[in-house]
C-alpha cells in the first residue's frame, strides 16, 4: 500500500517537472526572440534597406516641392500679368438738360384765349386806355406770343436739348493691342490714375485727351485693334454703357489700381511684386492692351470708322480727342497689365480679347 502511494506521488512530481520544463523552454524562446530583435533591427542589411527608403522618400519630397513651387509660382506670375488698371467716371446723373424757354410775363389784366384746335391756350393782354385793343400794337403782341409758343413746341419735339430723354447718345469702344516695348504707356496711365480728378466732367475730359495723346505717341507699336459703336436714346445710354464696362472689367483677374468717380484704390500692384519671372519687354510676342469706353451726347462718335488699319485708328483717336467736354457723359479707361514689369502673351491676347484684329 505504501509502495503504491510512493509511486503515485513520484508520478505527480514527474508530471509537474515536465510542465515546468515546458514552461521554461517557452520562456527561453521568448527571451531569445527579444534578444535577437535589436540585432535584427540594427543589422547592416536592415539599415541599408532603411537608408534606401529614406533616399526614395527624400527624392519624392523634393520633386513634390519643385512641382508645387512651379505651379504656385506660375499662378502668382499669371495673376500679376492679368491684373489691370482702371480710370473713369460718369456724369449721367448730373448732366444738364436744355429746357424749353418759358413764356414772358406781361403786366396788366389778361384774358385767356382758348384755341379750339387743341394745344393749350395763351393770354391776350387787354390794355386800359388809348384804344389800342385792336390796333397794330396788339397785332405785334399776338405775333410774339405765337412765336414763343411755336418755339416751345419745337424744343419739346427736339428732345429738350442734348440730354433730353429722347436725345441721341453714342456708346463706343476702342481697343488697342500694343507691343510690350511701349512700357511708357503703362507708366503714363498709372500716373493718370494716381493724379487725375475723375469726379468732374473737366477731369474726365482731361483723362480722355491724355489717354488719346499717349496712344497716338506710339503708332509704331500698334498691332491689334477693335471697335464698337452704338447709337441709343439718353434714357438707355447709362444702362448700355454700364453693361459694356462690366463686360470689359470681367476680363481682368484683378484691378490693382483704380480711380473712378474721384475714389482712388491701390492694391498690391504688380510693380511691388518680385520680378524674377518677368519676361523681356523687348520680346515681339508680348503685348499690352488698352481699352477706351465712352458715352457721348449727340452723334459725333457715329463718324468713327471701322478699324482695319493704322490710319483708321489714327482717325478714330482724333475724333475721340476732339469730343466737347459738355458732350462727354461717361468714360472708362482699362489697361492690362497694370505694371510695366509684366506683359501678355499672344495667346492670352487672342483668348481674352477675341474681337481684336491685326493691322
Amino acid at each position: 500500500m505504501r509502495y503504491c502511494n510512493v509511486t503515485h506521488q513520484l508520478t505527480k512530481n514527474l508530471a509537474l517537472l515536465t510542465r515546468v520544463k515546458i514552461g521554461l523552454e517557452h520562456l527561453e524562446e521568448k527571451f531569445l526572440v527579444m534578444s535577437l530583435l535589436p540585432m535584427k533591427i540594427f543589422s547592416p542589411k536592415f539599415m541599408k534597406k532603411i537608408k534606401d527608403n529614406v533616399k526614395v522618400w527624400t527624392r519624392s519630397l523634393v520633386a513634390i516641392s519643385l512641382v508645387a513651387m512651379t505651379i504656385f509660382g506660375n499662378a502668382h506670375e499669371a495673376f500679376a500679368k492679368r491684373s489691370g488698371g482702371r480710370i473713369g467716371g460718369s456724369s449721367f446723373k448730373s448732366a444738364p438738360s436744355r429746357s424749353a424757354p418759358s413764356n414772358p410775363s406781361y403786366s396788366g389784366n389778361s384774358t385767356p384765349y382758348y384755341n379750339n384746335g387743341g394745344g393749350g391756350f395763351f393770354f391776350l393782354p387787354m390794355f386800359f386806355g388809348g384804344g389800342m385793343g385792336g390796333g397794330l400794337f396788339t397785332l405785334l403782341l399776338l405775333v410774339i406770343v405765337a412765336g414763343v409758343i411755336m418755339q416751345a413746341f419745337r424744343g419739346r419735339g427736339d428732345g429738350e436739348g442734348i440730354t433730353g430723354m429722347d436725345s441721341k447718345v453714342s456708346v463706343a469702344k476702342i481697343q488697342v493691342g500694343l507691343l510690350a516695348s511701349a512700357r511708357s504707356l503703362q507708366q503714363e496711365l498709372t500716373r493718370l490714375a494716381l493724379e487725375s480728378d475723375t469726379s468732374s466732367s473737366e477731369g474726365l475730359a482731361a483723362v480722355t485727351r491724355e489717354t488719346v495723346v499717349s496712344l497716338m505717341r506710339h503708332p509704331e507699336y500698334w498691332v491689334y485693334v477693335s471697335s464698337a459703336n452704338e447709337n441709343t436714346k439718353f434714357a438707355l445710354a447709362e444702362q448700355k454703357f454700364n453693361s459694356l464696362v462690366m463686360s470689359e472689367r470681367s476680363k481682368l483677374n484683378a484691378e490693382t489700381l483704380s480711380n473712378v468717380g474721384g475714389r482712388v484704390l491701390q492694391g498690391k500692384t504688380a510693380a511691388s511684386l518680385p520680378s524674377e519671372g518677368s519676361l523681356s519687354l523687348e520680346d515681339p510676342s508680348e503685348y499690352i492692351v488698352v481699352t477706351m469706353l465712352l458715352a457721348v451726347a449727340g452723334d459725333s462718335l457715329s463718324k468713327l470708322p471701322t478699324l482695319r488699319s493704322s490710319e483708321d485708328l489714327q482717325a478714330a483717336l482724333s475724333v475721340i480727342g476732339s469730343v466737347p467736354e459738355d458732350n462727354l457723359l461717361a468714360v472708362e479707361i482699362l489697361w492690362e497689365p497694370q505694371s510695366e514689369n509684366y506683359t501678355l502673351t499672344n495667346d492670352e491676347v487672342l483668348t481674352v480679347y477675341p474681337d481684336l484684329v491685326r493691322i
